[in-house]
């Protein structure tokens, strides 16, 4: 979704603080709101000059129109929480940004966090990798990898092509020797909560294949609602293909009930690592702060 300018007016027309209003669904499990806030946080440390406030689509409150409403004449900036584009990235974010048409703050709205970029892909890393440095030493046979998998059809087939993030990862200690060391997975899920849009469907898999190539293994997908295979289905999938030690990965920003959903399939199937969501992990603050900043660095009258 391109930024769109509201209320036109010349940076003199603005006082305080830029805003920075990160945007979650929301979500009836209390888990969730407690990690949006975390996360909130998180940037706000990262950025003392900026005001950073979360807001919640549904369930929780406050809304966001609530806080644009707040500000006065000031910039702000929407950061939607929101790893694909589909429904709430391309119909409920766009209301509110049409609905603020009246207030005196002048609001822009960025992109979704995803498609899968290098610190997005570090975050999800990060907790997977912390999943897996629980797991006991079992060495793994030296031909682990993609050449030991046969037959089996992965959604996630190959890394994505023609998209060039914006953003670069930090540098994690150890990088993601807990994944790929003989002591680590030999396949990974990419768990998501799951969309009827396929073309956002499409992202999460380009994501497990990048996921895939980071850690040198085969990958898949598994949702834990709407179309396509469970967590589990994919476990067991990569199972049958001859995979012995399979981790679930996070595809989700917050713990709740589909996250939940999917940690209970890929654990009936017999993962052996199971990822947190992603959180305030550093790399998911970066990508934010990448976000925000797109928009605040670029004048007004250029963001229509």
């Amino acid at each position: 979704m391109r930024p769109a300018r509201l209320t036109p007016r010349g940076r003199d027309g603005l006082s305080g603080r830029p805003a920075v209003v990160l945007v979650a669904h929301g979500s009836r499990d209390p888990r969730a709101a407690v990690a949006t806030e975390s996360l909130a946080r998180a940037v706000q440390v990262a950025r003392p000059e900026w005001d950073v406030q979360a807001s919640y689509l549904d369930h929780d409150g406050p809304r966001p129109l609530d806080i644009l409403a707040s500000l006065g004449t000031r910039r702000a900036v929407l950061v939607p929480l929101l790893l694909t584009a589909a429904y709430h990235g391309r119909v409920d974010l766009p209301a509110v940004v049409r609905a603020a048409e009246s207030l005196p703050v002048s609001v822009t709205a960025t992109d979704v966090l995803g498609p899968a970029s290098p610190l997005l892909l570090a975050a999800v890393s990060r907790r997977l990798d912390a999943a897996c440095r629980r797991l006991p030493e079992t060495p793994l046979n030296a031909d682990r990898g993609l050449s030991r998998l046969k037959g089996v059809s992965l959604e996630a087939s190959r890394p994505p092509s023609g998209h060039v993030p914006l953003d670069e990862p930090l540098r994690m200690a150890g990088g993601d020797r807990g994944c790929s060391s003989s002591a680590g997975l030999d396949a990974v899920v990419l768990a998501a909560a799951g969309t009827r849009n396929a073309a956002a469907r499409e992202t999460v898999a380009a994501a497990a294949a990048a996921l895939g190539a980071r850690l040198g293994l085969p990958a898949a997908v598994g949702y834990a609602s709407g179309p396509g295979g469970t967590a589990g289905e994919a476990v067991a999938a990569l199972q049958g293909a001859g995979a012995r030690r399979v981790g679930m990965a996070a595809y989700f920003l917050a713990p709740g009930l589909l996250y939940d959903v999917a940690v209970r399939s890929a654990t009936q199937a017999g993962a052996v690592a199971i990822a947190e969501p992603l959180g305030a992990a550093p790399e998911l603050v970066q990508l934010v702060i990448a976000r925000a900043e797109s928009n605040l660095d670029t004048p007004l009258a250029a963001a229509a």
